[in-house]
């Protein structure tokens, strides 16, 4: 058990309200601002869409995020699970995890941390009036009982070995018992989930919430109380708002930025090549695919999927798009995350087997359809070369592009057709990249946006999850897989390297597999 659990977690999707703070815009000195003391500056490509743990999944927020809360456990620089805000995790039952609480810890309100806390905090998450699209992660937890002040023993429906890397998982992120009340009092009053907490996110983190201009920036400064000897190394962090990629590199160029995420891979040598700057390339447990509502004709048949995978020339996405830097991918799980096989084969262009797909499904003269893409550059140059692509086979495709929240809430509630996305398996578990992904409870917004449905595919990702035996595990998830790679729900394309700028200045910022940043050591020399 020991051994599996230092394998299994990570490396590293509402608006949220905004503080009374004058915009960058609006007052030149924000900048200024921001450089008093040692604080550094991060160029990010969209505004994080919550900054409440049980409020939203995507790579923003949760940068974000992880700067002002703490889990019970983490995952250190060396993937290896470790205590945080519990002494200790263990397993005293076969669905009973006990948790020891670390004492004198407080939340940046000064209420107690404890295990009424941890309650509140798992009993929320799972909250159906929550509509948390993280609650898949502690869905198999029954009861959160109190022991004493600081001993809790969570209960799970069944076995369930992974629990201690979701509880790692941003998701498990522990927030003030306090604002969690304040936050169903709103609710009470009318307003939506996580607007107290959104305006007033409350965590035990090395950095605490100093304000925010909606759409603009998110600034964080030093908790002075950490409860930790380790105290975070800058005074401050800004997480700034600057959609284009060649915008941000111009910023970490002229030093107003120290640090940017991310960075295209056609910018790296540009970057390396500057003096002053550097890319921070990482192993990446993301997945990057292309997308089909399975439940729109004609994507709800799989020999047009199948048609479409084998029109696609995968190779020339990564060279021609991403300058070589990523991994073909060959099925929906990256080789960094435990139940990856490598038995599959990545897809190679067919256009004759194509079409001849396209013409047994009843479409020899192809259709019409629309490719949505968020505003990332590789998307949208992905979507315009699947658009190009796919005309060989007599498919017309329109392209889409919207901003990230945006393309969120059309592939969320099933309004697209084709897409392009990806997916990072943050706890480096095939359960958080299978289940949520490809099981059909979680349709839409939970992570399902191909909405796909296969009665054989959901039991063996149940039995897989409730499964102790690791051997069995990885049985059951091989044949999970090969349902996914024949039916082509997505198009794997590839697993990307993850590419960060730097100031050469900067030190002690590393990131995650799943692309989450480490940021209490992360300082200017």
């Amino acid at each position: 058990m020991k051994q599996w659990l230092l394998i299994v977690w990570l490396s590293a999707f509402a608006l949220v309200g905004c503080a009374s703070e004058p915009s960058a815009s609006e007052q030149g000195g924000e900048n200024e601002d921001a450089r008093k003391g040692n604080a550094l500056i991060i160029d990010l490509m969209s505004y994080p869409v919550s900054l409440d743990p049980h409020g939203a999944n995507n790579g923003e927020s949760l940068y974000v995020m992880s700067t002002m809360y703490d889990t019970l456990v983490y995952l250190d620089e060396s993937l290896e699970i470790q205590p945080l805000l519990a002494e200790s995790l263990e397993m005293v039952g076969d669905t009973i995890w006990e948790a020891k609480l670390r004492q004198g810890v407080t939340f940046h309100d000064d209420s107690p941390f404890n295990a009424e806390a941890v309650k509140a905090n798992l009993e929320r998450v799972i909250d159906p009036d929550i509509g948390s699209p993280v609650a898949f992660l502690f869905d198999m937890i029954t009861e959160v009982e109190v022991i004493d002040e600081y001993t809790v023993h969570i209960h799970t429906e069944y076995p369930f070995a992974p629990l201690p890397s979701h509880l790692a998982h941003p998701g498990g992120h522990m927030i003030s018992k306090e604002a969690i009340e304040a936050d169903y009092e709103a609710m009470a009053n009318g307003e939506e989930p996580s607007s107290y907490i959104n305006e007033h996110p409350v965590g035990t983190g090395f950095y605490r919430y100093e304000g925010a201009q909606n759409g603009e920036y998110v600034k964080v400064v030093k908790n002075e109380n950490y409860w930790d000897r380790e105290q975070a190394k800058s005074d401050a962090l800004t997480f700034k708002v600057v959609p284009e990629d060649l915008t941000r590199v111009a910023e970490l160029e002229t030093g107003e930025a120290d640090i940017i995420y991310p960075v295209n891979p056609n910018d790296v040598n540009r970057i390396e090549q500057h003096h002053g700057t550097k890319v921070l390339k990482s192993p990446s447990s993301n997945l990057t695919y292309l997308g089909f509502n399975t439940t729109k004709e004609p994507f709800n048949d799989p020999l047009v999927r199948q048609a479409i995978a084998k029109a696609i020339d995968q190779e020339g996405i990564i060279n021609g798009i991403l300058n070589g830097m990523a991994l073909p991918a060959k099925g929906p799980l990256a080789p960094t995350v435990f139940g990856y096989d490598d038995q599959f084969s990545a897809a190679k262009k067919d256009v004759e087997e194509a079409k001849a797909l396209l013409d047994e499904a009843g479409y020899p003269n192809g259709f019409e359809t629309t490719i949505v893409s968020n505003d990332t550059r590789a998307f949208m140059d992905i979507a315009v070369f699947v658009q190009q692509e796919l005309q060989a086979i007599g498919i017309d495709v329109q392209v889409e592009t919207v901003e990230t929240s945006t393309f969120l809430e059309l592939a969320g509630n099933g309004d697209t057709e084709m897409f392009v996305s990806s997916w990072g398996t943050v706890t480096l578990d095939a359960d958080y990249g299978l289940y949520p992904m490809f099981h059909s409870e979680n349709a839409g917004f939970p992570g399902n946006r191909t909405f796909f449905a296969n009665e054989e595919l959901d039991d063996l990702l149940e039995r897989a999850r409730k499964e102790t035996d690791e051997a069995t595990r990885l049985e059951l998830y091989k044949d999970a897989q090969q349902i996914i790679v024949d039916e082509v729900p997505l198009v794997f394309l590839y697993h990307s390297e993850l590419l960060a700028g730097l100031g050469e200045q900067v030190e002690g910022f590393w990131q995650y597999p799943s692309s989450i940043f480490y940021m209490r050591d992360a300082v200017k020399r």
